[in-house]
């Protein structure tokens, strides 16, 4: 059972992480959304990401209609393929994110071993948290 001053401090940790992620955020050069996340393990942020394009392609994400181009990625995805480039493991980790997951990322979230997603803002489609939620991954909007 979690005693009220361990739920206080993961508040105050979780609220720190998350102006993190908002910070991280601002990197992004799309125009429409600009979404950060982070993914931290034993108190340690073992990757980060924001929403863009891929290493190597123009950094622009919206094309001149102002739609986003299809291969901009999603900032946990972004988060998660560089933590696949090095030495660590989501497993157990929780992911720091302002924008809920979509479903396609939420899969990916899910087979990484992530097993705390913590947002701020919703997702216009709530089928990625429903999908995290059946998969077991505890859930909390800041």
């Amino acid at each position: 059972m979690e005693t009220t001053s361990t739920s206080a401090k993961q508040k105050r940790y979780d609220d720190a992480y998350m102006r993190m992620a908002q910070e991280w955020a601002q990197l992004s050069h799309c125009q429409r959304k600009q979404v950060g996340a982070l993914i931290v393990k034993d108190q340690m942020i073992i990757a980060d990401g924001y929403n863009g394009a891929p290493s190597g392609f123009p950094n622009a994400c919206e094309n001149d209609q102002g739609e986003t181009h299809w291969y901009v990625l999603h900032a946990e995805a972004n988060a998660i393929t560089k933590l696949a480039k090095s030495n660590n493991s989501a497993q157990g980790a929780t992911l720091y994110i302002t924008l809920s997951p979509c479903r396609e990322c939420a899969k990916l979230i899910h087979q990484a071993g992530i097993v705390r997603v913590v947002y701020r803002d919703a997702y216009k489609d709530e089928s990625g948290l429903d999908f995290l939620k059946l998969a077991g991954v505890d859930i909390v909007q800041v």
